[in-house]
């Protein structure tokens, strides 16, 4: 996933000026997706829309899964950190 998908993804799906580091969010999703061997474009969605995503049970009944929140509590703290070591540099 790219910085310029994210961006694009944001801006004319969503309708929004992205307000994030588009970069550190593709690299986060980018790492999960590895990690569970998944659809980046899902858990961009996940991330951005609370869309479900069947496969991997993270929601129940229109609510978070406990695997649901986890997923969503790593892509945010790989986020963090990307920011963290953009910002160092």
């Amino acid at each position: 996933m790219t910085k310029e998908q994210i961006e694009k993804y944001i801006r004319e799906d969503l309708g929004y000026e992205p307000r994030h580091d588009c970069e550190a969010l593709a690299n986060a999703i980018t790492e999960m997706s590895q990690q569970l061997v998944h659809d980046e474009d899902e858990l961009m969605w996940l991330l951005l829309e609370n869309r479900p995503i069947n496969s991997l049970m993270t929601h129940s009944y229109g609510f978070h899964t406990a695997n649901g929140r986890d997923i969503i509590e790593r892509m945010k703290s790989y986020y963090y950190a990307y920011v963290v070591s953009t910002d160092v540099e």
